[in-house]
């Protein structure tokens, strides 16, 4: 079923070129960023379909305002210009939620609790039964899975996103610490490599010194981790993490790591080609709850240039050593007391925080994975950055019982606008907020 519906999420500053790096008083057009895909499939759902869906309309319409008359018709597989549609892979529940019905088609994949977005044989089915030739992930679901990327390559869709080498070199835990070792990376004191036995834990943390962390290699969502204050803290909760582990991450290799205290939360957002990388910004994403980001800013207010300069060197060597071909985000915590840095992992896929990025560059990153994907290149220096921007999210919550998601049916939805204010949303009055996803309405953005 096929939709033609208005985009919901306010559009970006109609001033600056689109895909354009503003660097000084020239614009920078990056080899006029391009998707040079026939049709996307778009394995993700709300919001994260939304920004996939809007990006694919301004290349379309730059294609359409660019290219002569006679060719502007949808090109043939193999093109590389063209007209791009984008599919919906969707839940039988919301064929008709707002990102279903403003994509080109709307695929249904199964039900919601049979978790289809983690399906890989129902994925697969529906990016051949849509003949697409790319498929973009967002964040979240397999979003980092290299099983999803090299099913990609299998069946001929190219995967927007980094090789399957590439997310297992910087997925992993204990490798990532060891590739940014040798990267010149600032790391936090560490075990060198996994414990595997309770004596060699205990070996580790006499050197380390308490406070530490017993961390899974593969964990991730703040499970797998146990905060250790004493050697009885260590024995106890030994066992226990590795076993959690395993049953989250279907690994029970675990590593001991010193508890930086005080810190915040810093990350350095990158694109790459496959052997440029760009540092576009550091963002300061210390507001959580319960291991959640809730507010996000651009730049660090607490940072230097010296020390933006060091962080951004950091990530780029990080990527350029794996050969990363992606958005990518590279986390670090920074303990003010001291002005000390240490690495803390690489989420190899784009972050849902990206918006203020963008904002303060004037770089659209959605677009720049299409580019990058399709074979582009990208420049040599990254934009510079304007101004200052912070990002809220609009959840679903109930404060009365500690924020727990509250799903259900938008009755009444009023979103901000004005000068300098950007909504991403993939909702709208009417849509329901389902129980088995997050429960995120929008993001509201401020440049």
């Amino acid at each position: 079923m096929r939709h033609e519906t208005a985009d919901t999420s306010t559009p970006r500053n109609p001033r600056r070129p689109s895909g354009a790096i503003d660097s000084g008083a020239n614009v920078i057009r990056v080899d006029r960023l391009r998707s040079r895909f026939r049709r996307i499939a778009v394995v993700n759902r709300g919001e994260a379909a939304m920004r996939l869906i809007r990006a694919v309309r301004e290349l379309n319409a730059e294609y359409t305002a660019e290219s002569p008359a006679t060719d502007r018709t949808l090109s043939p597989r193999t093109s590389t210009v063209g007209r791009t549609r984008t599919v919906a892979l969707c839940t039988d529940e919301e064929r008709t939620a707002t990102f279903a019905r403003a994509a080109d088609l709307a695929y249904p994949i199964g039900p919601a609790a049979a978790r289809p977005y983690l399906d890989l044989a129902a994925l697969e089915r529906a990016m051949i039964d849509t003949e697409c030739d790319a498929a973009w992930v967002g964040w979240g679901f397999v979003a980092e899975d290299p099983r999803f990327a090299e099913l990609c390559a299998r069946i001929g869709v190219t995967f927007i996103g980094p090789s399957p080498d590439a997310m297992r070199a910087l997925g992993d835990k204990i490798g990532a610490k060891l590739l940014a070792e040798s990267a010149g990376v600032p790391v936090a004191p560490w075990s060198n490599g996994p414990v595997n036995t309770i004596d060699e834990a205990r070996r580790a943390a006499a050197e380390i010194g308490y406070p530490l962390m017993l961390k899974a290699a593969a964990g991730g969502g703040g499970r797998g981790i146990r905060v250790l204050t004493s050697e009885s803290d260590l024995i106890d909760a030994f066992d226990r993490t590795r076993e959690e582990a395993a049953r989250a991450f279907g690994s029970d290799v675990v590593f001991c790591e010193r508890m930086v205290t005080g810190a915040r939360h810093v990350e350095v957002q990158v694109i790459a080609d496959g052997s440029t990388a760009l540092a576009l910004g550091v963002r300061d994403c210390s507001v959580q709850r319960r291991n959640q980001k809730l507010i996000e800013e651009s730049a660090c207010p607490l940072l230097d240039d010296e020390q933006v300069a060091q962080l951004k060197s950091s990530a780029q060597r990080l990527a350029v050593a794996v050969g990363y071909r992606g958005a990518a985000t590279v986390e670090f915590l920074y303990q003010p007391d001291e002005k000390l840095f240490a690495f803390l992992e690489v989420n190899t896929r784009l972050q849902v925080e990206h918006p203020v990025t963008e904002s303060t560059t004037g770089f659209d990153l959605v677009k720049a994975q299409l580019h990058v994907a399709g074979g582009g290149t990208l420049p040599a220096e990254p934009p510079l950055e304007r101004g200052h921007a912070i990002e809220a999210r609009l959840n679903a919550e109930d404060p009365d019982r500690d924020f727990a998601p509250a799903p259900g049916r938008i009755s009444l939805l009023r979103l901000p606008s004005g000068p300098g204010i950007r909504v991403d949303t993939g909702f709208a009055e009417g849509d329901v907020i389902p129980a088995e996803f997050d429960s995120m309405i929008a993001k509201i953005i401020a440049h």
